[in-house]
């Protein structure tokens, strides 16, 4: 090969060399951008002679193991993040000393309190009206907060399913044009790649995914039961349905390639997005809420029990002072039979705070399973009815085998919740119509409803009120305690993969500098040949 080849060849190495660095310096600051590197290699086609040098290609500094790490470490603080930011919400709500529960319930038993003082005044009457339709008018308006939080998640539920679905089509399309770019060129297309790992990631903060790598050039992508979302250059949706048992709930639900509707297990999602909306709601939102009206039904039906063994001032039998919701049953969609379920409080101090199903078996057999603590057991019915955990059930006829009805004792009880009497003269102060208007009998043994333990028989109202909050600020506190940690273990991740695959500014000034003398040089070589052909043929001349 002659002089001006090699520099020639110098030259067009040197060019690509500067067009890669200066490719690398301008994306800085672009997001999933992984830097460049130029592979030179000797031209071994002149025999013993040099020959030049060859542009083998251009590498893209990318290590899939530290990307996955990263990818799975972000999906995990986005859970977390989204989770943090709900439970949050419930915690400022519920642990407000000024406007909270605690203060109105004091506020309920100390018009009580006043009561015993004066049974007949018209004034302590009216204190007692009041502020226990302050107190109800709380619990509503808590009951109503956290409904809209469900409409919330539930909706976000859904975008953050279009933004799945989204990028799984993007991805999908990616993987057909770097099959077709390879096939065309041999060569990587850099940009592509860079473009597809970057909606990899964005996915993983949304739904953690598993990312195999398949003929060398095409991403699968699946969900952790192993479902695809991509598969070569097909994408797979994911659904956001009402749930077929809760249809309070929108649930997540998978189309595959047949076009079949795939229900998914909640679990299935626990990392991104998705996953911390999902945790939250099943997790602590569920469980509020369902504090929430147990405590509201514990007060209400006890307080009701011992308001009916009075007599009120016109001599006559106290009434229910408190109105009561019922207990939510819901028929599964997927049920055979039209058999609904009627539902009633039979034994406040016996209500949980747990969720329960019933799966008839047949053989007037039910499976009975308490989705909070896992227990099962199996209950028939007495004289037509299904009694459990302070509820009665009664169903509309027989149902078909695997038939199963959700039960939620309190989940809605505080939106039920209400003042019964209009009339102060109707509160039963008295213990017996004989011991006339000032007896207090009655009012006494309200007041002391305080102190009982009508909660699951296990705690005050005030305690029960009292370990909801502190739960709910526990569990706040351990969700931001392991997003810190989460967070910390993602930076240094990040660090690993920007020391691996990121630019670094003088790193790359530094190569700008080096191959603008190698361009220098090879010009050299270039103005060497032609004065040494210049004076050949000057010699010949």
């Amino acid at each position: 090969m002659s002089l001006f080849s090699i520099g020639l060849s110098g030259l067009s190495a040197a060019q690509n060399a500067l067009s890669t660095t200066s490719n690398n310096i301008t994306n800085v600051y672009t997001d999933g951008y992984n830097r460049q590197l130029i592979l030179l290699g000797e031209n071994s086609s002149g025999g013993a002679m040099g020959t030049g040098v060859t542009v083998d290609g251009v590498q893209r500094q990318y290590n899939s193991y530290i990307s996955t790490q990263l990818n799975q470490a972000s999906s995990r603080q986005n859970a977390l993040e989204t989770y943090q930011k709900q439970i949050s919400q419930i915690d400022d709500l519920l642990a407000d000393g000024d406007s909270g529960l605690t203060t109105l319930m004091q506020d309920f038993f100390s018009s009580l309190e006043d009561l015993t003082g004066s049974p007949s005044d018209a004034a302590a009457r009216e204190g007692v009206l009041g502020t226990s339709q302050s107190m109800v008018a709380q619990f509503r308006a808590y009951d109503t907060y956290l409904s809209d939080m469900r409409d919330g998640v539930n909706g976000q539920i859904g975008d953050v399913v279009s933004q799945v679905n989204d990028l799984s089509g993007q991805i999908a399309d990616l993987n057909k044009q770097i099959t077709l770019a390879r096939a065309k060129t041999g060569e990587d297309p850099n940009a592509l790649l860079d473009q597809r790992d970057k909606l990899v990631s964005d996915l993983n903060g949304l739904v953690d995914v598993d990312v195999t790598v398949q003929d060398g050039s095409s991403y699968q992508v699946s969900i952790s039961n192993g479902l695809p979302l991509v598969s070569g250059n097909k994408s797979y949706a994911l659904e956001a349905v009402t749930s077929s048992e809760d249809p309070s709930n929108v649930t997540v639900a998978y189309r595959n390639a047949s076009g079949s509707q795939v229900d998914l297990d909640e679990s299935t999602f626990e990392g991104g997005e998705l996953g911390g909306l999902l945790s939250f709601r099943s997790e602590t939102l569920d469980s509020v809420q369902n504090q929430l009206g147990l405590l509201a039904v514990s007060l209400g039906g006890g307080f009701n029990e011992q308001h009916e063994a009075g007599v009120d001032l016109n001599g006559d039998d106290g009434e229910a002072y408190f109105d009561l919701g019922n207990p939510a049953v819901y028929s599964n969609d997927g049920n055979n039979s039209g058999v609904s379920m009627d539902a009633e409080y039979s034994d406040y101090s016996a209500l949980t705070a747990d969720d329960y199903r019933l799966t008839y078996q047949g053989d007037d057999s039910y499976l009975l399973e308490n989705l909070t603590s896992g227990e099962r057991s199996e209950i028939s019915p007495e004289e037509g009815k299904l009694s459990f955990a302070g509820v009665t059930l009664t169903p509309s006829g027989t149902p078909s085998v695997n038939d199963s009805f959700l039960v939620q004792p309190t989940r809605n009880a505080a939106a039920g919740f209400d003042v019964a009497l209009t009339d102060t003269s109707k509160i039963a102060a008295a213990g017996a119509a004989e011991n006339g208007t000032g007896d207090n009998t009655n009012a006494l043994a309200l007041l002391d409803l305080q102190n009982q333990k009508l909660v699951s028989g296990k705690a005050t109202f005030s305690g029960a009120y009292a370990s909801l909050v502190s739960n709910v600020g526990n569990q706040a506190a351990i969700t931001q305690a392991n997003l810190t940690t989460q967070e910390g273990l993602t930076e240094q991740l990040y660090t690993y993969q920007q020391a691996d695959s990121g630019v670094n500014l003088d790193e790359e000034y530094a190569n700008l500098m080096r191959y603008q003398q190698y361009y220098s040089a090879n010009a050299k070589v270039i103005e060497a040949a032609t004065s040494t052909l210049d004076t050949i043929l000057g010699m010949r001349s």
